[in-house]
């Protein structure tokens, strides 16, 4: 049976519930395939991806070998349980692949569905590890304000934006929050230099807490959602330092930033950082099966693994079809050199972005790390004060409906995650779509017509 686009609108209303849509909405674009950066909707429309979906289609859409490779797995073995001492051949080599690329000592893997149930994990076994260890005081979770870490309790608790917590209070205890590294807002840092400010704030939380009674500081290593922010480079040392000084584990989060995203492996391998828990999923896949995976380090695992072992799983740990894809996804980013290429090709895509924006009055400034690209946008360029965007006409709309390129807003910024295989060509038509629109866009946030 096939349904023409106007049905599939009618029933997408009718029954499907989407994150982040106001009911009053009416609109839907409904994708129906894909091939590398390409998309075309249900109506025949076609669209340029440069957000990689949620940034994680680092292959490119439309990659039949991974299909086959799915296809072979479920006809092999499609399921079973990895819960006590069940295993299996894919998960095994996965494993043993991931704890090769990972900083040492990250050598063993918790596998999960994804980013949400990954840092849940992580938290957990954060307060875990000191529990085994005899230090069952230490409950308490540093996160940043502007940090996401996914929908769940604790790793909603740990996310930093108010709008994620109102309606679900009571959050998890034992969370708090600190001051992001954002150098572009100078005002966050009473005029010291950002990394002196930001290791004070964090000594002086740790005193006020105690350092007896945390467990982790859990952190994006380039933060996403809150508009791609980059920390100074001597920021994730100095924090390192500091938590190994009083006994707190760090947690990156890196479901953004791993498998290429940055140029290398893991954003802590950018960083010169060694975490002792990497959160990965999103790029691990590609998105074309859902899939995470913990790395975790020798000494937490050591302690998880005493006595009856970690008292946690998840159905689909370790699920044979998922962790298949994974070894061949992660295959094709090494096969065809794309962390190379998410270097070359992101400095010329922020070099494109300089070209076409860089006189708009508008442009705040443009960061970026790999292909992890931001545009901020500003009212004032000498105040640096953020641009109000409209709810009925925000630019990364007007830019998807008059051109097909389709962005993310996220913070007043403007964010591109575009998959690891998109051509020059394509990089321009990314940048000269959002100078279509934002030269058209005023210092109130209003969008003149085309």
């Amino acid at each position: 049976m096939t349904i023409d686009a106007a049905d599939l609108t009618r029933l997408d209303r009718a029954h499907i519930i989407h994150p982040y849509l106001p009911g009053s909405a009416t609109e839907r674009v409904v994708m129906t395939e894909g091939s590398g950066c390409r998309l075309t909707d249900s109506e025949g429309r076609s669209y340029l991806d440069a957000t990689g979906g949620l940034w994680l289609a680092q292959v490119g859409h439309g990659r039949a070998e991974l299909a086959d490779v799915a296809h072979e797995q479920m006809r092999k073995l499609e399921y079973f349980t990895s819960f006590w001492e069940f295993s299996n051949d894919r998960a095994i080599e996965l494993a043993a692949r991931l704890a090769e690329m990972a900083p040492e000592p990250l050598n063993h893997v918790y596998f999960t569905s994804g980013g949400s149930e990954g840092n849940e994990a992580a938290i957990k076994m954060a307060r875990y590890y000191h529990h085994r260890r005899g230090e069952s005081s230490r409950t308490w979770i540093l996160a940043r304000s502007k940090a996401y870490h996914g929908i769940g309790y604790g790793g909603g608790s740990a996310t930093g934006f108010p709008l994620y917590h109102e309606g679900f209070a009571p959050m998890m205890p034992h969370v708090s929050h600190l001051t992001p590294p954002w150098p572009y807002r100078t005002e966050l840092y009473d005029g010291q230099d950002p990394t002196d400010f930001l290791i004070r704030e964090l000594e002086d939380r740790i005193a006020e807490i105690g350092p007896q009674n945390i467990a982790a500081m859990i952190g994006e290593p380039i933060m996403g959602v809150g508009g791609m922010l980059v920390p100074p480079a001597d920021y994730w040392p100095r924090v390192r330092e500091v938590l190994d000084r009083h006994g707190i584990l760090l947690i990156f989060d890196e479901v953004v930033t791993a498998y290429g995203r940055v140029g290398e492996w893991f954003a802590a391998q950018y960083f010169g950082v060694t975490p002792d828990i990497i959160v990965t999923a999103k790029g691990i896949t590609s998105g074309y099966v859902p899939l995470g995976a913990l790395l975790v380090g020798d000494h937490v695992a050591e302690a998880l693994l005493r006595e009856h072992g970690f008292p946690m799983g998840y159905t689909y740990n370790g699920h044979p079809v998922a962790t298949a894809v994974a070894a061949a996804n992660l295959g094709i980013i090494e096969e065809e050199g794309m962390l190379a290429r998410a270097t070359s090709l992101g400095a010329f895509l922020h070099s494109e972005l300089e070209g076409q924006l860089g006189e708009l009055p508008i442009l705040g400034e443009i960061r970026s790390v790999g292909m992890m690209l931001a545009v901020e946008l500003v009212k004032d360029r000498d105040t640096r004060e953020p641009l109000p965007l409209h709810p009925d006409r925000m630019p990364h709309d007007v830019i998807r409906r008059e051109t097909g390129v389709i962005v993310r807003d996220s913070a007043h910024s403007l964010v591109l995650s575009p998959p690891l295989v998109m051509s020059e060509t394509e990089a321009k038509e990314a940048a000269s779509a959002l100078r279509s629109v934002l030269e058209r866009t005023a210092p109130t946030g209003e969008i003149r017509a085309a």
